[in-house]
């Protein structure tokens, strides 16, 4: 897949940036775990949607918002999307005068029993038509009924996989779900890190429950012990301890960076040398600077394509916000421009944004975008990811 130039103009502050890139795919390498190399990881394509559009949209008085957190334990994660929106709002309103989208952040921390009061917030600005978010299962699965009831689209990466079993109309996954991604992590784990006993260990999030369950059901008899710690915990010393007593040849911890970072650590300290593996919420530097040394020994799986692989994007935010494009901004650039795509087209309330979203189908940064009556993709890449000179790097598709 190749992409030909196109150049954006965008408006940050006082700055005016011109932006090109041509990239090219190959899949014929394989990286040193037997995965597709990430040399050879697939660009952004040709015909990947441009929030700037084609410049000539005309709207009035509508909105769009994330929901989600910005702070709080695992907050990286949450601006990482919430940056990718603001910039693809950005971009588009530069290039089209006549159509001024407006943009609201609403903060729930991540937090299942604080979101429902900040979505009730979100739900009663009737210039909001749609939002991206929350990006954390627990705090969807709270609030999924409140947008129902209001008719507000919202595309998240939230991946519990029971999400989409309520019947809501309004809810669309941004990525794989964890049934999806469950798989591809015990395939990963036994046959590219070649692991024949693995301790699952989860916490007691939505999220983490919900992966472990599914990497441990497709490992059977592998899964070699299990175990369970609880948000905010620091001292893992009794998980430690059994996994030391089992001696396996990896650990695959369910769960959120603030808790796997000293539970990696603790681990090293105590002389434990199994593969560390991890899902995407915990692919992110914080999770580096709290592990220490024993981050080294880390990889992770993520249903989320390499945001480096896509050259004007990483530009332009890097630009923008001063740091490289994290874990989920890709993804969260691509909801924003259905979105805006959508307000483009003619979209001038909820319904006719939500019905826009339905139909859609179209060509993203990071996939093809059309999604079922249920809110799931129909196309769900995962990827594998290490830890190597201090950095998180890609570490080829494993599904």
């Amino acid at each position: 897949m190749s992409r030909t130039p196109l150049t954006k103009v965008i408006a940050l502050a006082a700055a005016v940036l011109t932006l090109s890139a041509c990239a090219a795919r190959n899949d014929s390498g394989t990286g040193a775990e037997g995965t597709t190399s990430s040399a050879e990881a697939p660009k952004q394509a040709a015909n990947a949607a441009d929030p700037a559009g084609n410049g000539q949209a005309q709207c009035s008085g509508v909105s769009l918002a994330y929901a989600g957190t910005i702070s709080g334990g695992s907050a990286a994660l949450g601006q990482n999307i919430f940056n990718a929106v603001d910039l693809a709002i950005k971009q588009h309103n530069t290039a089209n005068p006549g159509c001024q989208v407006g943009f609201k952040k609403f903060d729930t921390e991540g937090k299942p029993d604080k979101a429902p009061g900040i979505v009730s917030q979100v739900v009663s600005e009737a210039d909001i038509i749609g939002v991206v978010g929350l990006p954390f299962s627990g705090e969807s699965k709270a609030t999924g009924g409140l947008f129902e009831q209001a008719g507000l689209v919202h595309p998240t990466i939230a991946t519990n996989p029971n999400l989409t079993a309520n019947g809501w109309k309004t809810f669309f996954r941004g990525m794989g779900n964890d049934n999806v991604q469950g798989p591809a992590a015990a395939k990963f784990i036994t046959e590219n890190l070649k692991a024949a006993k693995v301790c699952v260990v989860q916490d007691d999030s939505e999220y983490g429950t919900a992966l472990a369950a599914s990497v441990t059901s497709t490992l059977g008899t592998k899964a070699s012990c299990t175990d369970k710690v609880k948000t905010g915990q620091t001292d893992f010393s009794a998980v430690v301890n059994k996994i030391l007593t089992e001696k396996p040849d990896a650990i695959f911890y369910s769960g959120y960076y603030p808790e796997a970072g000293p539970f990696a650590q603790q681990l090293a300290d105590k002389g434990i040398t199994a593969k560390f593996v991890a899902p995407d919420a915990v692919k992110d530097a914080e999770f580096l600077k709290s592990a220490g040394s024993a981050a080294a020994n880390a990889y992770f799986t993520c249903p989320c394509v390499p945001e480096e692989n896509f050259t004007s994007f990483t530009t332009s935010y890097k630009a923008a916000y001063g740091i490289e494009p994290g874990t989920y901004s890709p993804e969260g650039y691509d909801m924003a421009t259905i979105l805006l795509a959508g307000i483009d087209k003619g979209a001038k309330d909820r319904a006719a944004l939500l019905n826009f979203v339905k139909t859609y189908n179209g060509q993203g940064l990071t996939k093809k975008f059309a999604w079922d009556d249920k809110g799931e993709l129909s196309e769900t890449p995962v990827w594998s990811y290490k830890v190597q000179n201090g950095k998180i790097v890609n570490n080829g598709q494993i599904s």
